[in-house]
């Protein structure tokens, strides 16, 4: 069965309330890219799913010292100016004017830089969390325009599992995704960096302007299936990344070739995610891939809200 994307554990007492919440990754089951907005953000057209692949986050709140105490698994985003969620919680006590102690411990079991959006899901875990635990009353609207001074995809997350993303990643449409699909995420093991993908694209091609019918088709439509969505998956940066990549069409073909219904590369990569009718297959599928040096190999299931 899927799990919530939001377990949480609540322990409270006079001094000290803490929460521990399971940030989910994303996948982008479609990602249209157009043209570069005055801001230097690309507007896009995604939609997007969460997966039952997540990180660990403990959001602890204390009397006992004042600041934010940050410790996290994954060396490379231990230091403050590196790491999301210090910068998210520090904008929430901003936001709140409060003064207190605020302790995070991330244990990242999304791999980082991968196209995944595991740094954003951490951001929106944190302000989840602080709203809850200092009592602030705010709103996901609330949330996420503080959110956005974090990352682009911190408002998806604030209304996950399933949504349609447009602008540059302000405007989330929360849509209802029947059934549940197994995802396989293939990530070898080497990171992409976002701001080179989108120059690689823009170099690549004339600008797109417009957005198929078919995908109009998905925004107006009252629920999705996986049926429909197999059928529309598609990546702007695929293209350029095979090229510069050929390992991730390589990914890519066996992934097909071991069953999966389908299969894309998420986001600017380099994380491959093939869709599979249930664990047994998608397990099948990961086995293709054990002992190859260097990648990351994981399965969960499509989350489900409640």
């Amino acid at each position: 069965m899927p799990v919530c994307p939001m377990a949480v554990n609540v322990s409270l007492n006079n001094m000290d309330r803490s929460l521990r919440l399971h940030p989910p990754a994303k996948i982008n089951l479609v990602l249209k890219i157009f043209q570069r907005l005055p801001n230097g953000y690309h507007a896009l057209w995604s939609l997007m799913q969460t997966i039952g692949v997540v990180d660990e986050l403990t959001i602890r709140v204390t009397d006992a010292f004042e600041g934010i105490h940050l410790t996290c698994s994954d060396n490379a985003l231990a230091a403050p100016v590196s790491n999301v969620v210090y910068r998210a919680a520090e904008l929430v006590l901003q936001q709140a004017g409060v003064s207190m102690g605020v302790a995070l411990n991330l244990t990242k079991g999304i791999p980082v830089a991968a196209g995944l959006g595991g740094g954003s899901s951490d951001a929106a875990s944190t302000i989840m969390g602080l709203n809850h635990l200092l009592g602030l009353g705010w709103t996901s609207s609330d949330m996420a325009k503080l959110g956005q001074a974090v990352g682009s995809d911190v408002p998806f997350f604030l209304e996950a599992p399933t949504a349609i993303v447009r602008g540059w990643g302000e405007r989330v449409m929360p849509h209802v995704l029947e059934d549940v699909r197994w995802i396989v995420l293939v990530n070898p093991g080497f990171p992409i960096a976002t701001g080179e993908a989108y120059r690689r694209l823009e170099r690549s091609r004339r600008p797109v302007l417009s957005l198929p019918d078919t995908l109009l088709a998905l925004e107006r439509a009252s629920s999705l299936s996986w049926h429909q969505l197999i059928a529309c998956l598609e990546n702007d940066f695929e293209t350029i990344l095979f090229s510069d990549y050929p390992v991730l069409a390589n990914i890519k073909r066996t992934l097909l070739q071991a069953g999966a219904e389908g299969a894309l590369v998420s986001g600017s990569g380099a994380t491959v995610f093939g869709v599979f009718p249930d664990r047994r297959s998608a397990v099948r599928a990961r086995d293709e891939f054990a002992g190859t040096p260097g990648y990351r190999l994981l399965v969960g299931p499509s989350l489900q809200r409640g």
